[in-house]
């Protein structure tokens, strides 16, 4: 096929070698593709050059002028004169090596796949020592037989900008003259010349909504950050200091005051609104269902298509950067939901990226997820792993996130998740582990540890796992912390019950400690408790108006008593009465009504209480710092234990009574001779309790309970849990 036929059918996948100046039959040649041109002439940079005027080799677009020894290595500006006007432009085939140098050590470290792919804002020096500004691209389609790069800047037309494949299977364009904002798509034909649809940026750093979906171009550099002082005080053992996570959508927090405008909070509006919020009510991070962009807003989220893109729905990424870098100033750890299980099959996204199963496996029993009706990752090629462990490691480095939870990996980490047999393919042992997620799960865990020694990686991992926040070198997946979702479902399971039928499932609240420090567990009550007909955290509650809240309250005192960090979704602190939607506001409105203020007042409390109080955080992660005081009493269905903080100083008992039936003077076992003061009880009426009368102060007999020479005996309100620390005698 003849050259100017390849280039007006967009097939042409080799243009460095018949464009700009080139080796030719006919010696050195000066060859330039302008569809839309009459005319074309060359001004040399150099000024002892005369200008050339090109002659037209097609009937249309492909011009071309004979050039001596002394135009080599020249660079050069086009003058285009086109059927509506005259244009000056730097042709981008002048610039072979620069757009070369974007493929240079891409798959030496994961990191460099963010620092040199996509649209990067490049400088080029000429010849002459003149700097000329452009965007570099570079996107990876190994089996695409020709990608041109579109946007606003040549109309969208593929004929303008075909790229060069490297042998790498990288694209590659440096087109001088772009800038930041500029929008961008890639133009791809398949292996046999068919077109696809056109494709956002994989490694585009920010995106439009519907309907364009076009990535654009960003500059990272230009966001001045003002965290320094957060960044070094985060570098804390996670473990022994608190952490209390306030999980939030950002889309349905809150909406505008205006009843006419549901429109979203923009990032900028959340820094103003949120963050004060949240420190307010005493959590320590805050936890954002996925930020990385996605097409669809039921998703909330969990299938994303922009990888490298905070979601454009709330403002730019510099945007995003100052939400964050606002969070770090109030003293906010921010942790977002990263999902690298599966991706949708929308057609601007990753599905079938070049007519092949660039990023998924293209068996669908491995490649399908039946559950989400979306694409697996293909775990086991080294380009996808880049991809994948790169992006964990831009939102930690580009927008100093502090911490990644990762969703859905049990689904990552066993071939027949939701899968009947006959519908998945065993491991290379006969197994349903899948090797290649696991190894892919450790490398990440392994690359963001060693660059990022200060962040987190905490994985919903449902299943019996063995070790998954266990280092690598000790056969562990290499996480930091896990979501305890047993813990989760017996206990919610339990406090659903008829308070009069608790003493028959009380195994369900108490077995969690059986394996409590097998994994560095968080506690979870996340946006999966209160969707999809699960109702609200108060609708699970047994019994009427007053006994629903109580039991909520109890149980909020059971979970922050328990060891291991605090998750809960917004919302919870609200005692909601409607399940979570995403497509409106929390209700706010709730707040005039004393039981709804006296939840919220309870959730402060429990912040305070929890990260102020060694003994309730510092061994989370340790047998020596809990002990049951009575976990067989289930003909009353309550539990007492303590908590103890490093090297005894501190230790804090906690008693929860999951009937509506008060105990006076109930006693309890102590450990030493010790004074007792009380720091919260649950059944307070400024909680909305009933105010039952307790004992402020309590101090310790030698009579022999709970296997103790000591006791106490306090007063025991109904469907409550109460908080006792103790003085020395």
């Amino acid at each position: 096929m003849q050259l100017a036929q390849q280039l007006e059918q967009v097939r042409c996948a080799q243009p460095f070698s018949q464009l700009g100046i080139v080796e030719s039959e006919e010696g050195l040649v000066l060859r330039v593709w302008r569809p839309d041109a009459q005319s074309v002439t060359i001004t040399w940079n150099n000024p002892a050059l005369a200008n050339v005027a090109l002659h037209p080799i097609s009937q249309r677009g492909l011009f071309q002028a004979n050039l001596s020894e002394a135009h080599r290595d020249q660079s050069y500006l086009l003058s285009v004169n086109g059927q509506s006007s005259d244009n000056h432009y730097i042709d981008p085939y002048q610039f072979k090596e620069s757009a070369y140098h974007a493929v240079h050590y891409i798959d030496s470290t994961p990191a460099n796949l963010y620092r040199q792919a996509g649209a990067q804002l490049h400088v080029v020096t000429t010849p002459e020592g003149n700097e000329i500004n452009g965007v570099r691209f570079c996107v990876f389609a190994p089996n695409a037989s020709a990608v041109s790069v579109i946007g606003d800047f040549n109309q969208w037309d593929a004929r303008f900008h075909p790229m060069q494949k490297t042998s790498l299977g990288y694209w590659v364009l440096f087109i001088p003259q772009l800038g930041e904002g500029e929008r961008y798509k890639y133009h791809i034909k398949d292996a046999h010349g068919h077109d696809l649809p056109h494709k956002a940026d994989p490694v585009g750093f920010s995106a439009e909504q519907y309907p364009s979906h076009a990535s654009k171009v960003y500059n990272h550099a230009a966001y001045k950050w003002q965290d320094s002082e957060w960044l070094n005080a985060r570098k804390v053992n996670k473990y022994d200091t608190p952490m209390s996570i306030y999980e939030v959508h950002l889309g349905s927090w809150k909406r505008p005051h205006s009843n006419s405008d549901n429109r979203y909070l923009t990032y900028r509006e959340l820094a103003e609104e949120l963050i004060p919020y949240v420190c307010d009510m005493g959590y320590t991070h805050l936890e954002l269902l996925p930020v990385t962009e996605f097409p669809f807003d039921g998703s909330w989220g969990y299938q994303p298509v922009g990888m490298f893109a905070p979601t454009s729905r709330f403002g730019n990424p510099d945007d995003f950067k100052y939400f964050v870098d606002k969070c770090h100033q109030a003293g906010l750890g921010v942790i977002i939901d990263w999902v690298p299980a599966h991706f949708p099959e929308d057609g601007h996204g990753l599905a079938r990226f070049d007519g092949s199963c660039v990023y998924e496996y293209e068996d669908p029993r491995k490649g399908w997820h039946p559950d989400w009706n979306s694409c697996i990752y293909d775990f086991g090629k080294d380009t996808v792993r880049q991809f994948l462990v790169a992006n964990a490691l831009y939102w930690l480095d580009k927008f100093h996130v502090d911490g990644l939870r990762v969703d859905a990996v049990a689904s990552m980490l066993y071939l027949d998740y939701s899968r009947n047999d006959g519908e998945w393919i065993p491991n290379v042992d006969g197994g349903n582990k899948n090797y290649e997620a696991i190894s892919l799960l450790q490398w990440m865990n392994e690359e963001v540890y060693r660059h990022f020694p200060d962040v987190m990686t905490i994985a919903e991992e449902s299943t019996s796992f063995d070790k998954v926040s266990r280092p690598v070198f000790d056969g562990g997946l290499g996480f930091g912390f896990k979501w305890n979702m047993g813990w989760m479902h017996d206990s919610l399971h339990y406090i659903a019950k008829d308070p009069a039928y608790r003493n028959y499932h009380h195994g369900d609240i108490t077995f969690s400690m059986v394996y409590a420090f097998d994994e560095n567990f968080v506690l979870p009550i996340s946006h999966d408790e209160v969707v999809h007909g699960k109702g609200s955290m108060l609708r699970k509650m047994p019994g009427d108006e007053w006994q629903q809240a109580a039991n909520l309250r109890c149980y909020a005192g059971f979970m922050y008593g328990h060891p291991g960090k605090k998750l809960n979704f917004m919302g919870n602190e609200l005692a909601q009465s409607k399940e979570w939607n995403h497509d409106s506001s929390l209700d706010w409105g709730l707040l005039q009504y004393e039981k709804h203020a006296g939840m919220q007042k309870l959730y402060r409390a429990l912040n305070q209480v929890y990260t102020s109080t060694p003994a309730l955080y510092e061994q989370d992660h340790q047998s020596a710092g809990f002990a049951w005081i009575d976990h067989q009493n289930s003909e009353q269905s309550v539990v007492s234990f303590v908590r103890t903080a490093k090297h005894g100083r501190q230790k804090v008992y906690i008693v929860s009574n999951f009937t509506p039936v008060p105990r006076q003077n109930f006693r309890i076992g102590v450990d030493d001779a010790c004074h007792l003061s009380l720091v919260l009880n649950t059944d307070d009426a400024m909680f909305w309790g009933s105010g039952y009368s307790v004992f402020d102060h309590v101090t310790s007999t030698p009579t022999a309970w709970n296997d103790r020479a000591h006791s106490v005996e306090i007063n025991l309100p109904p469907l409550a849990t109460v908080f006792y620390i103790t003085s020395a005698v």
